[in-house]
């Protein structure tokens, strides 16, 4: 989505969402390699949080005209939020 902003967004949205939006996989590694299953849903729920902030930027660029509502990119990230409840739920009962 960011590679259509204007060259202006490179260094301000663009580069907030792109770093929320690689903070989604890398707290679920990070999670993963820690000791136990309470740290792990420490992490399921960081990336959440990145997901969830990266949702509120991708609204963002679409109120101030950088994107459409119809961008992919919305359904990928709705995909990653459901996948993300269902490895919090089956973790959170292990």
């Amino acid at each position: 989505m960011t590679a259509t902003f204007p060259v202006e967004e490179r260094y301000g949205l663009s580069q907030q969402m792109r770093r929320a939006a690689v903070s989604i996989p890398s707290n679920l590694a990070e999670g993963a390699g820690r000791n136990g299953t309470k740290e792990y849903l420490h992490f399921i729920g960081m990336s959440r949080g990145s997901l969830a902030e990266l949702e509120t930027q991708m609204q963002l660029a679409v109120m101030l005209g950088l994107t459409t509502p119809d961008h992919p990119a919305f359904d990928l990230a709705d995909s990653a939020g459901k996948l993300l409840t269902c490895l919090h739920k089956q973790w959170s009962f292990a």
